[in-house]
């Protein structure tokens, strides 16, 4: 038990470190993406916390079998480098004995993976795409900083006011600089400004709104030439546009999986089966990570790091190609993920195997040879 607990700690302290730094950076990518979108005003920046809180299930479930992966490389590196695995060897610890007293780690990731892929990520998929949402049914003026540059619709639209309200109801000191396209959408036919001192945002019978300008200038022209039309008016109505949220995210992610089993549709198949395949993936990566962790100390730790990356990730692209593949059709759902997980268990199996058979044939030989 001694011997189990000094392995099991420094797999899941490995695993802790690896994976808060995977964490952070994939949320980092993400969170710089949504705040972008915040900065264009096509998102409120109030739920940008929220949005990652509930995408937070969904980045673990992926990031835990990887960091296991990780952490067993390490740590098992480590204590072959200290010459403390040779000690535990000589004591009767083999490959097989190592890989059972893994499974113990393991099975906590993958319990805590198959909460994660089966319950929690659904669950935060569908209140991010409830966010979405509402957030798609903001309009220009919603989401208006005062003080604040703002580009919209895909950078057209330059929105500025100077003064807002605290019930968003009332504007002072705007800019509105508009792209003039073509019908086509191809053929840029200038540049519109408008400025006024002040506007009120109006909601017509059908739902559409309209800020109301007031007492201001329109300018229509082209930057650099001469040729501009200049209008001064009291009153001048813009209709605001709703912004377009990108929410990368697909329907058949929010489904609940007791809604998956039993559906005859490829699509929600695939879906299941790959919500499946994280948890198994846990075991199938322990069960490769035991021989792959094995090295000379004259060599160092990092020897086998880099293959071993290459294995896991050509695991997971298969998977993800198999899932590609079972979403149209062209494998059947009683092949679709299972035979890339047959495939990698063999080679893990073979990976476990290999060096026994290796040292044990090779005492053979030397037998014969006395």
């Amino acid at each position: 038990m001694i011997v189990f607990r000094y392995l099991s700690r420094e797999v899941l302290t490995t695993l802790s470190a690896v994976s808060a730094v995977l964490l952070v950076i994939i949320m980092s990518g993400r969170f710089i993406k949504y705040l972008a979108q915040a900065a264009q005003g096509v998102l409120d920046p109030g739920v940008l916390f929220l949005i990652m809180g509930f995408r937070l299930p969904g980045f673990l479930q992926l990031i835990l079998p990887l960091g296991l992966f990780l952490g067993f490389l390490l740590a098992y590196g480590r204590l072959y480098l200290d010459s403390e695995m040779t000690v535990l060897s000589a004591t009767g610890m083999s490959q097989q004995r190592l890989f059972l007293y893994s499974l113990a780690p393991a099975t906590v990731v993958a319990l805590l993976v198959a909460w994660l892929s089966m319950g929690l990520a659904p669950q935060g998929v569908s209140q991010v795409a409830k966010i979405f949402n509402e957030q798609d049914a903001l309009t220009e003026f919603d989401t208006l900083v005062p003080g604040r540059f703002q580009s919209m619709r895909n950078g057209s639209r330059v929105t500025y006011t100077q003064e807002l309200s605290e019930d968003r109801t009332e504007l002072g000191g705007i800019f509105i600089s508009d792209k003039r396209l073509s019908r086509d959408g191809d053929k840029d036919r200038g540049i519109t400004v408008l400025v006024a001192e002040s506007g009120r945002q109006e909601v017509q019978a059908d739902g559409s709104r309209y800020l109301i300008l007031e007492n201001g200038y329109r300018y229509d022209g082209n930057p650099g030439q001469a040729d501009y039309r200049v209008v001064q008016y009291d009153t001048y109505g813009v209709l605001l546009p709703k912004p377009s949220v990108a929410a990368d995210i697909s329907e058949r992610e929010a489904i609940p999986t007791s809604q998956l089993f039993g559906s005859e549709e490829p699509r929600l198949q695939s879906e299941l089966q790959w919500r499946l395949s994280i948890p198994l993936l846990v075991f199938i990566v322990t069960l490769m990570a035991v021989p792959l962790s094995r090295v000379n100390p004259r060599q160092g730790r990092f020897l086998k790091l880099l293959p071993a990356i290459l294995l896991y990730m050509t695991y997971l692209g298969l998977l993800v190609a198999a899932r590609s593949a079972l979403d149209k059709g062209r494998i059947p759902p009683a092949v679709g993920l299972w035979g890339v997980h047959l495939l990698f268990l063999l080679i893990g199996l073979g990976l476990l195997y290999w060096e026994p058979l290796r040292l044990k044939l090779v005492s053979r030989r030397e037998s014969a040879r006395g």
